[in-house]
This record gives C-alpha cells, sequence and structure tokens, in this order.
C-alpha cells in the first residue's frame, strides 16, 4: 500500500468512514474492530463509536470483537450459525476448554445449540462415562466423535437458521430426564432483564432446560452483556455459573458475584 492511499485513509471523514464500513458489511457478513481500524488508521474507540452507530440504527449488532450485518435492518436480527461461527472462534475454544473440564465421568449434561457449545462437544472427544443431550445438528455432529459420551437428541421442529431442533416434542424430550448441568450460550444478558434470545421457540425450549438441570452454566462472550433480546428465558440470579472472557465490564462482574454466581473469567 502506498503512502498517499495510506494517508487517504486517515483523512477519510466520518460519515464516509461509516459508508465503507456498511460496504464491508455487506460484502462480507462481518467485520472486525482492529481490521478497520488498521485499514482507517484511526484508533479502536473511534471504530466502536462507528459500530455503535450503526447498530442504532439497525444496520449492524455488535458481537465481541467486532459486528454482523443486520440484512433487514430489524434491531432484534438474529445472525446466521455461519457469521456466529466465523467470529472469535480462539476465544469460544478457550471458554469451551474451561466448560470441559467440570464435565466427569457420571455426569448428564445438556449442551445447547450454538458455537460456544459446539467447542465444548468436541473437547469431550476423550472423555469417558457422560450422557449428553442437545437439540443442536452441529452439536450432535461434533459429539459423533467422543465414542465416550452417550449422545441423546431432542428431536422436533428443525430451525435452518441455528440448525437446531424447537417445539412441543423438543420439550417434552427432556421432561422424564434430570441433568446434572446445562450448557447454555445466549444472545443477551442483563443483570435487571435476565438472559435473552432472538427467538420465541428456543426461549422456550431453554426454559425447560433450566428446568431439569441441576446447575446452569452459561458460556458466553463478554459483548453480549448490558444487552436485551427480544425473548428472556431466565432471571440472571438463577444463573450458577458464567464463563466468559476479561472483557465483561466490571460492574457487570461485581454485580454478578454480589448474587451469588461464580463467575469463571478466561483470559483473552
Amino acid at each position: 500500500m502506498s503512502d498517499s492511499t495510506s494517508a487517504d485513509k486517515r483523512m477519510t471523514g466520518t460519515s464516509e468512514r461509516r459508508e465503507q464500513i456498511i460496504q464491508r458489511l455487506r460484502q462480507q457478513g462481518s467485520v472486525q474492530v482492529n481490521d478497520l481500524s488498521h485499514f482507517f488508521g484511526v484508533s479502536t474507540v473511534t471504530i466502536r463509536n462507528d459500530l455503535a452507530f450503526l447498530e442504532k440504527q439497525g444496520i449492524a449488532v455488535r458481537a465481541y470483537g467486532g459486528a454482523l450485518i443486520c440484512e433487514t435492518g430489524a434491531t432484534n436480527i438474529e445472525p446466521s450459525l455461519e457469521d456466529k461461527s466465523a467470529l472469535n472462534t480462539g476465544l469460544k475454544q478457550r471458554i469451551a476448554q474451561v466448560a470441559a473440564e467440570l464435565i466427569h465421568p457420571g455426569h448428564r449434561v445438556i449442551l445447547d445449540s450454538g458455537t460456544t457449545t459446539y467447542e465444548i462437544a468436541r473437547k469431550l472427544r476423550h472423555h469417558q462415562g457422560v450422557i449428553a443431550m442437545t437439540n443442536g445438528i452441529n452439536v450432535a455432529n461434533a459429539l459423533l466423535e467422543a465414542e465416550g459420551v452417550e449422545l441423546l437428541m431432542t428431536g422436533g421442529h428443525l430451525r435452518r437458521q441455528s440448525l437446531s431442533f424447537y417445539g412441543d416434542q423438543a420439550e417434552q424430550s427432556l421432561q422424564n430426564y434430570h441433568f446434572d448441568m446445562l450448557f447454555l450460550g445466549v444472545d443477551a444478558i442483563d443483570l435487571e432483564r435476565g438472559v435473552s434470545t432472538h427467538n420465541e421457540d428456543e426461549a422456550r425450549l431453554n426454559r425447560k432446560m433450566c428446568e431439569v438441570a441441576e446447575r446452569i452454566i452459561v458460556v458466553t462472550d463478554s459483548s453480549k452483556f448490558n444487552r436485551s433480546s427480544l425473548h428472556k428465558i431466565i432471571d440472571t440470579q438463577r444463573i450458577h455459573t458464567i464463563i466468559v472472557d476479561d472483557g465483561i465490564p466490571q460492574e457487570c462482574l461485581e454485580g454478578l458475584r454480589k448474587t451469588g454466581i461464580d463467575v469463571v473469567v478466561v483470559a483473552e
């Protein structure tokens, strides 16, 4: 890249820069803060302000380290599983490693559908004597390599957006079981408003999972805090453990621990 080209990028005005970010979102589906900061020659704070502005306009949904496109412009749009998988894989793997270490022989666990729970499933390939139920096709596929894990599926109606099952059949399949732990991925978490997600059917199934699990373990990145989606799953106080990266806002960390929630912080 020539010096003149770099200088032009640094002189890009706010409106023009945001328009170029929108173009990248439309072309790629997602953007990363550090990449944009380097490309435009501005601080990461400036880029985060740009993404916050685009989120308020209903153009983007912020995620850890970047943002995803809102194709319809709706503020509660749900990113595709493919888009979610493309972001922060290394961080999800580190969170998953900590989660997998909580699972021991004899444990009965639920792995909700999602990209972080998929990474947990991948970490179980050498576990023995574990029973795992999931509503996620991606999670089930990962558990095929775990010969020491007995795999149960909820069944139900398939949501192609998330590659997960939901509905009455999925909920009823849980009623006759009791599990030691539920590993729950979330779209949003707020200390006052609780844990929430984009889809009503998945929220209802998640509530049923919470009812049949002894411990509720939320696995999430720090970008999901101080946010809320349309459909509430449970109150924050019902969570037993949260595994999260060290970008979690300090006030959230302190607030969670004051309520007695075990917060495990994973280094970025």
